[in-house]
């Protein structure tokens, strides 16, 4: 049944990511081309609070978890080579909506206390306070019983791969040093974030370039399977639009455009200027998926993946095999480096944008429930099965899409004239 209501969700959502993402890419002249702009917004004159670059470094670390490298296998063992091209595509044709709510986010945010998102520019711009409750309610589950207990699932299957080890136990471990930081609140969040996301990006993408350069000649070959099964149409039904679909649940799930998250992350700033940061989240969408992911695809395809049977998969278990055979003995213990990096990092994001939902449906709400909640829900995701979180993932985050795009659509004039005012003066 779940199945059902995931296939139906998201062939909608689909179609709606690829047609908003052409309108705003038309409306607002294509910002996701305009390379100088957005290596331009990297420069930040904030002296107060977090500055722009910081929330970048957030997003990052909510955006890159399991999902670009689990999730991405998944996606391989799945859909085959041809996902990863469509989910280029999808990271191109949705960057513009990344782009778009954070516009709105900075236009309605709660200044006083820096938060902002979907649901201030729903609740004020829309003037929808119920549907804007409902989106805040669904952060926080979704968060709660699927971002985050897939992070922790991870992060112990991939250490049993190097030695079988007592889920609980790790979980407890995990559920501690996220409640030390997240107790610190969003200033110690984004100190983590800070030191955490440039280190591991680089080192992952160092990764991915040591795989293709010592395998060069299998490279042009992996380029050309990705593209052949892109637009491989038989079956119809069962190879080509499932390929889609799969492409594109694993993009808008790593790089989060047109979900709305990335505004939440982009309001922690003081920054008042809705298109720099705008730009900012186009450039965290492109690390994601145009950088993160693909390292990850690559790593996986040159390697002879299609000879693995693998039972209840997470994705993980696939990634390893192939890390195995690229780096050796040490193959393992830079996944689990990786991961625990990855996961770490979108564990923390993933309870600030619960706080800042929390905090949207009211500020008596003692936010010390959320600190205990939080690592609760880490511990939970070491002993419950990968594909019913998946399940809950996929639906969720369909669902925030859903309520996301509409708001933007019906905001599009808003959008358009806010674009002009401040992209004009840059």
């Amino acid at each position: 049944m779940l199945e059902i209501i995931k296939g139906i969700l998201w062939a909608i959502v689909t179609v709606l990511i690829i047609l908003s993402g052409i309108y705003f890419s038309k409306q607002l002249s294509f910002p996701q081309l305009k390379i100088k702009k957005i290596i331009k917004s990297l420069k930040d004159n904030n002296n107060k609070g977090l500055s722009t670059i910081k929330t970048l470094f957030l997003t990052l670390a909510g955006r890159i978890g399991v999902g670009s490298i689990a999730g991405v296998a998944l996606a391989i063992y799945i859909g085959g080579p041809g996902t990863i091209f469509w989910m280029w595509i999808i990271a191109i044709i949705s960057a513009p909506l990344a782009y778009t709510e954070t516009l709105l986010s900075i236009k309605y945010k709660d200044i006083k206390n820096n938060i902002g998102g979907p649901s201030h520019y729903i609740k004020k711009g829309l003037s929808k306070k119920k549907l804007a409750i409902i989106y805040s309610i669904l952060v926080i589950i979704s968060y709660l019983i699927g971002f985050i207990p897939i992070q922790s699932n991870t992060i112990v299957k991939s250490i049993d791969i190097i030695n079988q080890t007592n889920h609980l136990l790790i979980g407890i471990i995990l559920a501690i040093i996220s409640f030390i930081i997240i107790k610190g609140g969003i200033n110690k969040i984004a100190k983590v974030t800070d030191k955490l996301i440039p280190f591991m990006t680089i080192l992952y993408i160092s990764m991915a370039l040591f795989v293709i350069f010592t395998h060069i000649e299998k490279f042009p070959l992996v380029i050309m399977d990705i593209i052949k099964q892109a637009f491989n149409l038989k079956p119809f039904l069962s190879g080509f639009i499932v390929t889609i679909l799969i492409g594109v649940q694993r993009a808008i799930f790593s790089n989060e455009s047109g979900i709305g998250l990335g505004g939440i992350a982009a309001s922690a700033s003081n920054s008042q200027n809705g298109s720099q940061s705008g730009y900012i989240q186009i450039l965290g969408v492109y690390i994601t998926t145009i950088l993160i992911c693909t390292s990850t695809a690559f790593m996986i395809l040159i390697f002879d993946y299609q000879n693995i049977t693998l039972n209840n998969p997470n994705g993980i278990e696939l990634t390893s095999l192939a890390f195995n055979y690229h780096f050796g003995n040490i193959g393992n213990i830079l996944l689990v480096l990786c991961i625990l990096l990855f996961s770490f990092t979108t564990i923390l994001t993933g309870y600030y944008y619960c706080e800042s939902s929390l905090k949207f449906l009211s500020k008596k709400i003692n936010i010390k429930i959320l600190i205990i909640i939080t690592p609760l829900s880490v511990l939970l995701g070491t002993t419950t099965s990968p594909t019913t979180i998946w399940q809950m993932i996929d639906i969720l985050v369909a669902v925030l899409a859903l309520i996301n795009i509409y708001a933007m659509i019906k905001l599009k004039k808003e959008i358009t004239d806010y674009h002009n005012k401040k992209d004009v003066k840059r």
